[in-house]
């Protein structure tokens, strides 16, 4: 069991970064892929970015690749989502969520409650 609490979000300026943390509960976490997912309003929940138990592989969406860093560090449960470039299309509610390494939303198994991210043009 892992519960995740996503932090950092807001509202920025195009051009402008923001870092989003995920902080996570119980003795699993390493068991677990952790991957970033948003959802913006009218639209299905999307891939973002995911890392891999041990932090050594990384994975990322087409649109997010030389924009955004997934990091993680298992001694402090945390996994961090470093967003530069910001885009008002990268409006949406960002998850954090464990899983499997996997790009689906169907193959993690366990989500945090979202943290808004605004991008004004």
């Amino acid at each position: 069991q892992v519960q995740l609490v996503e932090s950092g979000g807001g509202l920025v300026q195009a051009g402008g970064s923001l870092r989003l943390s995920c902080a996570a509960s119980g003795r699993t976490f390493t068991y677990y892929t952790i991957g970033w997912f948003r959802q913006a309003p009218g639209k299905e929940r999307e891939f973002v970015a995911r890392i891999s138990r041990n932090g050594s592989q990384t994975s990322y969406a087409d649109s997010m690749k030389g924009r955004f860093t997934i990091s993680r560090d298992n001694a402090e449960n945390t996994v961090h989502l470093q967003m530069n470039s910001l885009k008002p299309e990268d409006t949406a509610v960002y998850y954090c969520a464990a899983g499997t390494w996997s790009p689906r939303a169907a193959d993690f198994r366990f989500w945090g409650q979202g943290t808004q991210v605004t991008v004004s043009s």
